[in-house]
């Protein structure tokens, strides 16, 4: 019971803190736009002009269309049966202590705790209980993992991934 009172207390927040949803967004759906401050989004408070996002993208599958993150982001996808998974309750907490390696690599985190919904994201990649996937810009699934992975093993895995190692390249380029 204290588990349950404890997820609760921690996913509730989260959710509250989405806020209202603005007016033109009719249908609560909203694309994912490259650069946009992350808070704005999904805590609805900006962060002050001129300033780097400090907040990880963390959106409910329910929330987010798989094309919206198309060249634009790598959808990191945390499944479970219920928000009071153990282990689903870890990854969210190891991605939110350390949000900055993710931020850096255009990282979204998208949350399914929700099996009878079936999700466009869960019909799509088919998980069993808790997993973890990880998936690059053009689309595709990268890698799966049926336990939390640490930031730092989440962005080493990415900085493998083809069209990362040729954003790497870019980047020294004039």
């Amino acid at each position: 019971m204290k588990l349950k009172r404890l997820i609760f207390l921690a996913v509730v927040p989260l959710i509250a803190a989405m806020g209202p949803r603005p007016e033109g967004e009719a249908d609560g759906h909203r694309p994912y736009v490259r650069g946009e401050v992350p808070a704005a989004r999904n805590e609805g408070t900006a962060a002050p002009a001129g300033t780097a996002a400090h907040e990880l993208t963390v959106l409910p599958a329910a929330e987010a269309d798989p094309a919206e993150f198309l060249w634009q982001a790598r959808p990191v996808v945390v499944f479970a049966d219920t928000a009071a998974d153990p282990a689903f309750v870890e990854q969210l907490a190891a991605l939110q202590r350390d949000p900055a390696p993710l931020i850096a690599r255009d990282v979204v985190v998208v949350t399914d705790t929700d099996p009878a919904a079936a999700s466009l994201w869960r019909r799509r990649l088919r998980p069993e209980g808790f997993s973890l996937v990880l998936m690059d810009k053009d689309g595709q699934v990268k890698q799966r993992k049926p336990v939390p992975w640490s930031v730092r093993e989440i962005t080493r895995a990415i900085d493998k991934f083809p069209l990362r190692l040729q954003e790497i390249g870019r980047a020294g380029l004039p």
